[in-house]
């Protein structure tokens, strides 16, 4: 269920800026956008794992505070990020 190496490396790729770099706010955004997008899929065919679910809302709340750090230090880096991931249409 956890996202793959391979796409985590390429979310530190895409976003980072070296191979190594995950400690940036836009790197920990995104790869925690792979999991939550899994994590929905998961529970779109199993309704009753409610430990899944708790580990989803824990990590949905976690790309919230990260987002609202960025957009309180960098607007510009927010609005990047949040149109590259596609989030808030």
């Amino acid at each position: 269920m956890p996202i793959t190496k391979e796409q985590k490396q390429s979310c530190i790729d895409k976003f980072g800026d070296n191979p190594k770099d995950t400690g940036k706010t836009e790197v920990q955004v995104a790869i925690l956008t792979k999991d939550i997008e899994q994590l929905t899929e998961h529970l779109k065919a199993n309704k009753k794992d409610a430990n899944s679910k708790r580990g989803l809302f824990l990590k949905v709340g976690k790309r919230k505070r990260l987002l609202s750090y960025l957009r309180d230090k960098d607007i510009a880096r927010y609005r990047d990020l949040i149109s590259q991931l596609g989030l808030r249409k």
